[in-house]
C-alpha cells in the first residue's frame, strides 16, 4: 500500500514518463503529473479504468510502475478497445495486465489498489467513482485521481461526494480530480476531531501596520481577535 510521499520517486517517474511518451523538449501534459502522483505515494497496485482506448496516461502508470515496483492494471470494456490499446502502447503494452468488463464492478476485485485513475468520460462515471470510493473505504484507502474532469464540469466533483473523502480538482490538463481519504485525528479524551483554524489580525499602534496570524485549534477560550 501507499506510504509516505517520495520526492525521489516522484521525480524520476515524471522524466519517465516525459521519454516514454515522446516528449522530449516538449511542454509537459496531464500524463507526466499522473506518474509523478503514482510514484511519489509509492503505489505498488495501480488500476486504471479507460472510457475507451488505452494512451498516454497509461504510458503513466507504466512509468510509475517501474520507480516503485509495482504493477498496472487497465480496465477497458470491449475487446476493441483491447487491440488498440496494445498497438497505441507498444513495446509497454505486456506491462499492462487487460481486463475486459464493466469498471462498476470490476473495482470491486481490486480493494486491495492504492492507486484508481479514472477517465472521467466514462460512462455512468458517478457510479464508477463511488465503486473506487467503496473499495478504498473499504480496502485500505487508495489514492483516486479522475482526468478529464474539466469536461465534466462543476459535476464532476460533485460525482464524488462520499462521506470521509475530500476531493481536490487540479487544473491540469483537461482537469484532474484528487480523492483521498480526509484525516481524522483524535483528541487526548480519545474523541475524533478535526483541527480548525483562524485568521488573527493584530495591529501595531505605533507603525500602524497590521500582522496576520494563523491560529490552528483547539483555541484558547480567553483568546482575542
Amino acid at each position: 500500500m501507499a506510504c509516505c510521499w517520495s520526492a525521489e520517486n516522484a521525480t524520476k517517474a515524471y522524466l519517465r514518463a516525459l521519454n516514454m511518451g515522446g516528449r522530449r523538449g516538449k511542454e509537459p501534459d496531464v500524463a507526466e503529473f499522473i506518474s509523478a502522483i503514482a510514484a511519489g505515494n509509492n503505489a505498488q497496485l495501480m488500476v486504471m479504468a479507460c472510457a475507451n482506448v488505452a494512451g498516454s496516461t497509461a504510458l503513466a502508470l507504466v512509468a510509475a510502475a517501474h520507480q516503485t515496483g509495482g504493477r498496472v492494471v487497465c480496465i477497458l470494456n470491449s475487446l476493441d478497445h483491447y487491440e488498440a490499446s496494445k498497438c497505441a502502447l507498444g513495446n509497454y503494452g505486456d506491462c499492462v495486465t487487460f481486463v475486459i468488463g464493466d469498471a462498476k464492478k470490476l473495482l470491486n476485485d481490486y480493494k486491495c489498489a492504492d492507486f484508481v485513475l479514472i477517465d472521467c468520460n466514462i460512462t455512468d462515471l458517478k457510479t464508477v467513482l463511488r465503486a473506487a470510493q467503496e473499495g478504498a473505504k473499504h480496502g485500505g484507502g487508495a489514492l483516486i485521481v479522475g482526468y478529464n474532469a474539466l469536461q465534466k464540469g462543476p459535476a464532476a466533483a460533485g460525482c464524488s461526494s462520499i462521506d470521509g473523502f475530500k476531493t481536490y480538482f487540479l487544473p491540469i490538463g483537461e482537469g484532474l480530480l484528487v480523492i483521498r481519504k480526509g484525516e481524522h485525528k483524535k483528541s487526548n479524551d480519545g474523541v475524533n476531531s478535526r483541527k480548525r483554524s483562524r485568521w488573527v489580525v493584530k495591529i501595531d499602534k505605533g507603525t500602524g501596520e497590521e500582522h496576520v496570524f494563523r491560529i490552528t485549534s483547539p483555541f484558547p477560550k480567553d483568546m482575542k481577535a
